[in-house]
């Protein structure tokens, strides 16, 4: 059994996910499961991240199936109506790829 998120893999984000979120969110979504996730429990290979307006700006709140770990991370960037709301990390062990829900399925 492989350990999920091992920032040594190869990282990637969806098209769906590139056109509809600025680059440095979507390097704050690995940076939060790099430095806050990682270690505080064990992850599955599909997390789940919904992206909030807190008063104007982007909140990313965290959640896993089979555990009652959330946290919300407020980041400095406004927030948009334009982006999602929610997206998916997905590690199949080999890469790990940040996903948009119509995409998952797909997988």
């Amino acid at each position: 059994m492989h350990d999920s998120f091992d920032s040594r893999r190869s990282r990637y984000a969806s098209v769906g996910v590139v056109s509809s979120l600025p680059g440095e969110i979507i390097d704050s979504i690995w940076i939060i499961i790099d430095m806050d996730l990682k270690g505080l429990v064990p992850l599955d290979n599909i997390l789940t991240f919904r992206l909030l307006d807190k008063e104007g700006q982007l909140t990313i709140h965290f959640s896993q199936e089979g555990t009652e770990v959330e946290m919300d991370v407020d980041l400095p960037f406004p927030f948009s109506d334009n982006y999602p709301a929610e997206v998916y990390a997905y590690d199949d062990g080999s890469r790990e790829t940040i996903l948009l829900p119509s995409e998952i399925k797909q997988r």
